[in-house]
């Protein structure tokens, strides 16, 4: 009887979970630093009523100020019924951005939500929150992330659940006019439970490089372990803004393709 192989179809799974729900979870850091960058654009915008319209068309982009006081804001980025954006991605639904102070002051805090938030079919749930940490030692600005009571369900009712601590430290781009020249490194870890109800956890163990311009992390590595079973390595190359990673398990390597929508949905 031959052994099982080292990169048997659960390893492979896991590898393809976490992928689908790091492509979803950026994607939604994308939106809201996006719409917060609009929002310190537009300054003092905000009229007596509290309120602006930063955008008209899918999806409407709203601030509205529920105090006298400058701070906090409100940020609704409304995506209604669907509407197929940026990589022909399709979102529906509302995501709510609650912004206590300029995108760059220290300290400053971006705290999201949804209301009933579907990206590609798949709802999307949990709190995210960014906080601005100031500048580190390379004199780069640096945000902590952290994501709890992550949740992606999908169209037949089967969910991935996922939490995190991340920091991102911006290397590129941002004082920069042009969004599509930032780029960050991602470091920390995350836990989660992947479609088949296995637990693991994750480390970035090579940071991550993340380029706006790019679908998908572009280089770094992440090890995935869970109980009873070798480390499961996640290569996402070295920098090259593809759909490829490598995952690693033992002495046996696949290539596998990023995507925005899970395997079982066929797509």
């Amino acid at each position: 009887m031959k052994d099982e192989p080292l990169l048997e179809q659960t390893a492979v799974d896991l590898a393809d979970d976490e992928a689908v729900s790091d492509a979803v979870f950026e994607d939604v850091f994308n939106t809201a630093d996006n719409a917060t960058i609009i929002l310190d654009q537009i300054g003092k915008g905000l009229d007596s009523k509290g309120e602006v319209v930063l955008a008209d068309s899918c999806p409407l982009v709203t601030a509205t100020r529920p105090t006298a006081n400058p701070w906090p804001k409100i940020v609704t980025v409304n995506y209604g019924t669907g509407c197929t954006g940026l990589n022909n991605n399709v979102r529906k639904g509302k995501i709510l951005i609650i912004v206590t102070g300029p995108r760059l002051e220290t300290g400053s805090k971006r705290t999201v939500t949804f209301e009933d938030y579907y990206f590609n079919d798949i709802k999307v749930e949990g709190t995210k929150v960014f906080e601005n940490m100031g500048y580190n030692n390379n004199q780069n600005l640096v945000f902590s992330a952290t994501l709890t009571g992550g949740k992606l369900t999908l169209p037949n009712g089967k969910f991935i659940e996922r939490a995190f601590a991340h920091q991102r430290e911006w290397t590129a781009g941002l004082l920069t006019r042009n969004i599509w020249d930032d780029e960050c490194l991602i470091t920390g870890s995350a836990t989660g439970k992947n479609i088949n109800g296995v637990t693991y956890t994750n480390t970035i163990v090579t940071a991550l490089n993340w380029k706006r311009v790019c679908q998908f992390i572009v280089s770094g590595v992440v090890k995935l372990e869970r109980d009873g079973a070798l480390p499961v390595e996640m290569n996402y190359g070295t920098g090259d803004c593809d759909a490829k990673a490598v995952v690693t398990r033992g002495g046996e390597s696949k290539e596998i393709l990023l995507k925005h929508k899970h395997r079982v949905m066929g797509l």
